[in-house]
């Protein structure tokens, strides 16, 4: 097991604003060891609640262990979703038109490189069931990108990568059970990575469902009545699978 939940370091937090290329507000966190600098980091992209208390505690917990982290605003104004309804209808409305993912994952990396902690040369992406789609499709569409890392994420590709164009190692972390990306949509993944000849690792977690590394899944579960779930043994194991992504790609 990695010591990434137990390395700590003094953090400093902020909120960036930016804007995507329609001028649409959008509003980042922002978080970085206390008074370093060159440092390796991190874009987080959120589930489709949006920028919210999970997400921003991914980047507090990747701020402790050493790198800078941004958890990026994909609705604008920093709108996080209650209810599946109203997440549905925010992340449906970035689907059209379709380029609007990429415009706005694009405005958040190149926030983040623009902060002065940062080293742009050693960046990498995560992202959680809808962020994890956000993530892919900014290296699909040639970000310079060490690596990517989803959980639970929609895999799907409007536009599937490219050889030469997407240049991140891919580490995938997938429920048995989510009922929501099945291992047929996996399956394609893999077909897609191999075709444009991307390093990629799926990891599949027994028992687990979609939305498995965070701790509210259970009770968003059961106000929207959808099927996910929490597992704490999948959580650990994916950030430890996590935390040695980064360490061997980024240092």
């Amino acid at each position: 097991m990695s010591d990434y939940n137990t390395t700590q370091k003094n953090i400093s937090i902020r909120e960036i604003q930016y804007q995507d290329s329609k001028g649409q507000n959008l509003v980042g966190f922002f978080a970085s060891p206390e008074g370093e600098s060159n440092l390796a980091a991190v874009l987080v992209c959120p589930e489709w609640w949006g920028r919210n208390d999970y997400v921003e505690n991914r980047v507090r917990q990747l701020a402790e262990y050493g790198f800078a982290a941004f958890a990026i605003d994909m609705y604008g104004d920093k709108k996080i979703a209650e209810d599946a309804s109203q997440a549905n209808e925010y992340m449906m409305s970035t689907f059209d038109p379709e380029n609007i993912v990429v415009d706005r994952a694009t405005a958040a990396l190149n926030t983040l490189t623009a902060q002065p902690e940062v080293d742009a040369s050693r960046i990498a992406a995560i992202g959680f069931c809808y962020g994890g789609k956000v993530a892919l499709d900014l290296a699909r569409s040639g970000a310079d990108l060490k690596a990517v890392a989803t959980f639970h994420a929609n895999l799907s590709a409007q536009t599937p990568a490219q050889e030469g164009t997407f240049k991140a190692e891919v580490v995938v972390a997938h429920g048995q059970e989510d009922s929501m990306v099945s291992l047929e949509d996996v399956d394609a993944f893999k077909q897609e990575m191999q075709h444009a000849k991307v390093k990629h690792r799926v990891d599949i977690y027994p028992n687990a469902k979609h939305g498995f590394t965070n701790p509210a899944a259970d009770e968003n579960a059961r106000k929207n009545g959808v099927d996910l779930g929490y597992d704490a043994l999948a959580e650990a194991e994916s950030m430890d699978a996590l935390y040695a992504l980064l360490d061997r790609v980024l240092k």
